[in-house]
């Protein structure tokens, strides 16, 4: 039997702002569509953290027995410079400033993206749309939306009519914002905007002459605006009416309550069942945005090439950093914390490495299968990481407990107990075994030494010398622990 069937997720939806039991449209299937990046350059950490976070939904989702159709798309056009839909499309202007071909920067920035993603560990999505891809899906769906009277045109751009829209339905719903009372906050058109109102948003710009990038569409040679894409790809590749749809928490508005705006007078119906956001990582205190320079780039963590970090971390470290707090939650990034996160990470690695050399007892002293259901209970309370990361700490020292001799395990739970860290850690974390073997030290030397005289001292009954040579050393940071195969050491 699929896992899903016994596991009840439930999914914090940004739409009801509460923990909703998951049913999916279609038994045994995932829909789920998130806004990819703006390839306009490197994707930072921040952007990286939320595709990291519903990477792994998209693997537990998978581990549950899902049948699911994941939909992330590349914005390569269309997404000017700030909202009120003014200023240049990023893309092209990052083609003017290096002298290349707007499709070059896409190149660029997308080769980037990906090999970002792979050495992060990241499954890659079903089916990754571009939006130059679907401009004739994105032309119809505005004819269709200017057809029921919810668009207009003028000098050959198209505008969504908000107020229009908000007669029968709610522009706000998602965000909690209220359009009387944005109206009221508003200043009134200067007169050089062809909006009838400023809550307007373009569906399709009219492309200045020595605008680049271009396509004929029956209102004028231009662009799709930045909002369209994603309700024309979401729509063609999940339905009208999908599971998920997820991102940042800076795309809820107005990019998120836009979509829903144009999915609604297209087809009638409520696109989304559950909206999943992100919260933001912080560098310095401060939110990390490429606008303001305050970011650092997933790659130079790994080379260790920056000026924000001590040393060079794993991909895997980097993750586990993410995980340890929940994907709704504000996570501050620093060298101190990624430290730490090196530590649980090796800690947590080092155990699953022990696993393989316990031998099982005829029965358990620990409660394995209770161990394994609050693992699962935690992923099923809105991929709760950090609480599953708590629990498999649990395992670690249950696992140095049987190395030691102080525990018990059937072959049965010992099974289930390795089935289920190396399903969590590997497949759902996403997480790698990339520790590096270091070469043992001089000290390293020393105390293997120390252990081996003390073991002698044991032996011949000299408990003086023994526990001399454990209180010195335990003096100096290192713990020593006697187990059935022999005596380890910790340091502090």
């Amino acid at each position: 039997m699929e896992l899903y069937k016994e596991n009840q997720l439930k999914i914090y939806n940004s739409l009801t702002k509460s923990k909703e039991l998951f049913k999916p449209l279609k038994d045994g299937y995932v829909g789920m569509y998130v806004c990819g990046p703006t390839v306009y350059s490197n994707a930072h950490l921040g952007n990286l953290r939320t595709f990291m976070f519903f990477d792994v939904a998209f693997r537990y989702f998978l581990h549950l027995g899902y049948k699911v159709r994941y939909v992330r798309n590349i914005t390569d056009v269309g997404h000017l410079e700030n909202d009120a839909d003014e200023g240049e499309d990023r893309i092209a202007k990052k083609a003017r400033l290096e002298q290349i071909e707007p499709m070059e920067v896409v190149q660029k920035y997308t080769v980037d993206f990906h090999n970002v993603l792979s050495q992060y560990n990241f499954l890659p999505p079903s089916i990754e749309p571009t939006a130059t891809g679907h401009i004739v899906e994105q032309i119809e769906m505005i004819k269709i939306i200017l057809d029921k009277g919810f668009a207009y045109e003028v000098n050959g751009s198209v505008y969504f009519d908000v107020l229009e829209y908000n007669k029968t339905n709610h522009y706000g719903i998602l965000s909690g914002r209220n359009i009387e009372d944005s109206i009221n906050n508003t200043r009134d058109l200067d007169g050089q905007s062809d909006k009838k109102n400023p809550q307007d948003f373009a569906l399709w710009k009219k492309a200045e002459d020595k605008h680049i990038m271009r396509w004929p569409s029956p209102w004028s040679d231009g662009f799709p605006g930045w909002h369209i894409e994603c309700s024309v790809m979401s729509t063609k590749y999940l339905g009208e009416q999908f599971d998920i749809h997820g991102g940042g928490i800076d795309l809820k508005f107005p990019h998120h309550e836009c979509e829903i705006a144009q999915c609604k007078t297209w087809s009638g119906k409520d696109p989304v069942n559950y909206w999943i956001h992100t919260n933001m990582l912080l560098l310095n205190g401060q939110k990390m945005a490429k606008s303001t320079g305050n970011f650092i780039l997933p790659g130079e963590i790994l080379t260790g090439k920056n000026t924000i970090l001590s040393k060079a971390f794993s991909a895997s470290v980097v993750r586990f950093f993410n995980m340890q707090a929940n994907y709704r939650s504000v996570l501050d990034f620093s060298s101190k914390a990624l430290e730490a996160s090196e530590k649980g990470y090796i800690k947590l690695m080092d155990a699953i490495k022990n696993l393989d050399q316990i031998t099982p007892s005829k029965s358990s002293s620990i409660d394995v299968p209770s161990w394994r259901k609050k693992c699962y209970d935690a992923m099923n309370d809105d991929f709760n990481t950090p609480v599953l990361i708590s629990h498999l700490f649990e395992s670690v020292k249950c696992i140095n407990q049987l190395k030691e001799g102080k525990e018990q395990i059937s072959p049965d739970d010992l099974s289930v107990l390795k089935t289920t860290i190396n399903a969590f850690v590997y497949d759902v974390l996403g997480l790698l075994n990339d520790v590096k073997e270091e070469e043992p030290s001089k000290a390293d030397g020393a105390i293997e030494l120390l252990i081996k005289l003390r073991k002698e001292a044991r032996d011949q009954k000299n408990w003086a010398l023994s526990d001399q040579i454990r209180d010195e050393l335990a003096a100096l940071g290192v713990q020593l622990k006697d187990g059935r195969d022999g005596t380890t050491y910790t340091t502090n």
